[in-house]
């Protein structure tokens, strides 16, 4: 009986001494949670490493599709500028240096894309089993590129609603946007053109007076102008200025060049500006297309604050900047590309900060062209033209730069573009920071547009 006990408490002895399963258990889940620990720094890394290689290869392949839409490089050119792009930037986030390898790059004519598939080795901090320390990670990028060539007609209120802070904040805006559409341009080829037409009473046409408007000498000839090649208009020698207001007759709403018809100065207009003790026309004379930063900054730099609202002459010049139907009495650099929507994009801004408030072909005399509440003549009329506009396929961007008169911020609506996904058209800014912004706004909405259309 003793030896029986003393073997039961042997193995009951030997029950109670678990250190040792207790080493081998520990052991084990040490082991299964150093790998899994491990197995979790290295997916995190492999994440890291696949976010800031798509991000690179994102940036690399979207500049070069903007190069190549801008002209800045061509497309012989693009394999070289996304490898010196994956280059500059081959340590970005977790990655390691001069690791990243472009294997393929696909530029495709018919689709306007630029694909890029590249990869980088990655060293692993864990290496577990079959895996070893390095891993592959690859990422692949489409970005679309255009070769259509843009043109934009800015029309810029100067009228004296705008004097003070305003002119100085319209000043800086446009000479901004125009700095931005302009920028990092082929100068050889360029891409996108600009064209700006101040108005307020009227606008002035500069050297393009002599054979666009006919100049109004007595009330019967206050009647659809003759065309150019017609005898009858007045010669630069007796013209009293280069001021226009709007075209009459037939083609008042049309972009007919004007061989057909020219566009009238009005008679009323100095007995008008006599009245109101404003400025016939505005000191800046409108450019045509070009691609030349600083003669658009040289126009911008003289808008100066005078004058009535006729918006709807300032549309119609507008619009004229930007027809092929024009072309002929400008400098080859200027004239207006034929409407093709596969090889040229077509906008035009439009910003006021009031009002549109004269006009001159409902006038009997000159004490009816004005009216401070707003005209409904001169509203119809910019409306009418806008349509056209869009009828031809020409985008219309609006601004309405501190309004306070319900029918303006109506009339802005109502000509401007419908929105299409995130492409805003009709935009208000209350102050000169706004007013930049929105400027801003659309020189981006232009460049998406042109590039996805």
């Amino acid at each position: 009986m003793r030896q029986f006990r003393g073997v039961v408490r042997g193995v009951d002895g030997l029950a109670r001494n678990r250190e040792g399963n207790f080493a081998v258990l520990f052991g084990a889940a040490a082991s299964v949670l150093a790998l899994g620990v491990g197995l979790a720094v290295n997916i995190s890394q492999l994440y890291n490493a696949r976010s800031s290689l798509q991000g690179v290869v994102d940036a690399a392949v979207t500049s070069t599709a903007r190069d190549l839409t801008l002209g800045v490089i061509t497309e012989a050119d693009a394999n070289k500028t996304v490898q010196a792009f994956l280059d500059a930037n081959s340590a970005a986030g977790i990655l390691q240096a001069n690791r990243i390898v472009l294997d393929k790059l696909t530029v495709d004519r018919t689709a306007s894309t630029v694909k890029a598939d590249v990869h980088t080795d990655l060293s692993l901090y864990f290496p577990l089993f079959s895996i070893g320390d390095m891993q592959r990670v690859t990422s692949s990028t489409t970005a679309l590129y255009s070769d259509k060539t843009v043109e934009v007609a800015m029309m810029l209120d100067v009228t004296g609603s705008m004097a003070g802070q305003k002119i100085k904040d319209l000043r800086t805006a446009a000479s901004n946007a125009v700095n931005s559409f302009l920028a990092g341009q082929n100068a050889a080829n360029p891409r996108v053109r600009v064209a700006i037409v101040p108005y307020a009473n009227s606008v002035n046409v500069g050297s393009l007076a002599a054979s666009t408007v006919f100049v109004e000498t007595k009330a019967s000839e206050r009647k659809q102008a003759p065309g150019n090649d017609d005898p009858k208009y007045v010669s630069a020698s007796t013209r009293p200025d280069n001021c226009a207001t709007e075209r009459k007759g037939a083609y008042q709403y049309s972009d007919a060049g004007p061989d057909l018809s020219m566009v009238n100065r009005d008679l009323y207009l100095s007995a008008f500006a006599k009245q109101t003790n404003t400025a016939a026309c505005p000191v800046a004379t409108l450019q045509p297309l070009t691609a030349n930063a600083s003669t658009l900054n040289n126009v911008i730099k003289d808008l100066v604050a005078s004058g009535g609202t006729a918006g709807h002459i300032g549309i119609q010049w507008a619009w004229y900047m930007l027809s092929e139907n024009w072309g002929s009495v400008m400098n080859a650099s200027q004239r207006p590309a034929k409407l093709d929507p596969k090889k040229v994009a077509k906008y035009v801004i439009l910003m006021t900060d009031g009002e549109f408030n004269l006009s001159y072909f409902d006038a009997s005399d000159a004490s009816q062209v004005y009216n401070d509440a707003g005209k409904v003549q001169t509203r119809t009329a910019a409306t009418t033209l806008c349509a056209a506009m869009r009828d031809q396929g020409i985008e219309i961007f609006t601004i309405g730069f501190a309004l306070t008169e319900k029918n303006a911020k109506s009339t802005l609506q109502s000509c401007a573009s419908l929105d299409s996904g995130n492409s805003k058209h009709f935009y208000q800014a209350a102050n000169g920071a706004e007013l930049d912004q929105a400027f801003q706004d659309i020189v981006r909405n232009i460049d998406n547009l042109t590039v996805t259309r």
